[in-house]
């Protein structure tokens, strides 16, 4: 099985990459991309839906953002041990109206020994925020280096 470095068991400094790696992936907004870092049978609570699968994961990440345009997200460790991660985050989308969100949320990850993700439980709120107070303004694709992060804008 080929591995997904960062592989368990991690560390600080190998948790935070891996969530790194995993904000990058989801400001492509590429679902393939996305689901690549998923085991072939990974198990996923969004809110409340329960998917099983990577095919799954790419049908729920197409219609998230048909829906979700103009999409920024950022991750931020909250705990790690072993082979789980428990990340905090916040994204800015709006929709096809252009009402803008801020979207709230914690995640816990479990990964196999390869550095796939087996598990996602995502629990998530909505918030409308206006445009002008919108904190997440770069280009379409991944953070880039030096935007603040979410401690550091005080979310």
């Amino acid at each position: 099985m080929p591995l997904r470095p960062p592989v368990p068991p991690f560390t600080a400094e190998t948790a935070a990459r891996k969530a790194r790696l995993a904000e990058d992936a989801w400001n492509t907004r590429d679902p393939e991309r996305v689901a690549g870092a998923y085991s072939a049978d990974s198990h996923w609570r969004n809110r409340a839906e329960f998917l099983v699968g990577r095919d799954a994961i790419i049908a729920f990440l197409q219609r998230k953002w048909a829906r979700e345009l103009d999409y920024r997200l950022i991750k931020e460790v909250w705990a790690f041990t072993g082979d789980r991660i428990a990340v905090r985050f916040a994204y800015e989308w709006h929709d096809d109206s252009f009402h803008w969100y801020r979207s709230h949320g914690n995640e816990q990850w479990e990964f196999d020994e390869s550095g796939l993700m087996r598990r996602r439980e995502a629990s998530i709120n909505d918030i409308p925020i206006a445009e002008t107070d919108r904190l997440f303004r770069w280009p379409a694709g991944p953070r880039p280096d030096g935007h603040p992060g979410l401690s550091a804008l005080g979310l």
